[in-house]
């Protein structure tokens, strides 16, 4: 069983110019999953998450913008940028999160959205978050006999934050004017397209 010891880990952060949490007993997360829309919503409601962002990161290009992502060519993928309580949310349970949340067998793919910036990814913020991540994927591969995931673990790189009608997108019902609960322990179902 994980306990919240499992990521409460004091390793600094591999990048030094990644920026630190709002406070020095949370730690980030980055996941990307397709659509960040869907994937923070999901996020957003797991106990011990005390803030979520949509953005850009593992690119090569400064201050990526939407557009730009979408042309495929910045190797940008859309991520979550999760702030969590690991004394309240172990590493784990966003794990569990990120393989229930997307497929990580599709190659640039997510249902309808296909792209680089689409991809199954975890990126690290320490040697303990690289670790779970690691253990985590091969017990879904175990699950999943049929198929090969392809998700990528990598360390966290600079988060570039989306634009702003992108933050909390379904919480504040943009695209079809429904709003989704953000609700901790909510289980309502996520629909990210109507």
């Amino acid at each position: 069983m994980a306990t919240a010891a499992d990521s409460n880990n004091n390793n600094p952060a591999l990048d030094p110019d990644l920026d630190p949490p709002d406070n020095p007993a949370y730690e980030f997360a980055q996941f990307g999953a397709g659509c960040f829309w869907g994937v923070e919503l999901a996020f957003q409601r797991v106990q011990g998450v005390v803030k979520t962002e949509v953005g850009y990161s593992q690119g090569h290009v400064p201050d990526p913008n939407y557009k730009l992502v979408c042309t495929g060519t910045t190797n940008h993928v859309e991520v979550v940028r999760v702030q969590f309580d690991p004394q309240v949310c172990p590493y784990t349970d966003l794990l569990s999160v990120f393989w229930g949340r997307h497929d990580p067998t599709t190659l640039n793919r997510q249902g309808e959205d296909v792209g680089s910036q689409y991809r199954s990814g975890i990126y690290y913020y320490n040697e303990n978050q690289a670790r779970l991540a690691r253990e985590s994927l091969e017990a879904k591969q175990l699950e999943l006999t049929d198929k090969k995931i392809v998700t990528e673990i990598l360390p966290a790189k600079r988060f570039y934050r989306a634009e702003e009608y992108h933050q909390q997108y379904l919480e504040k019902g943009r695209g079809f004017g429904s709003k989704q609960s953000a609700e901790k322990g909510c289980t309502d179902p996520i629909r990210c397209y109507g």
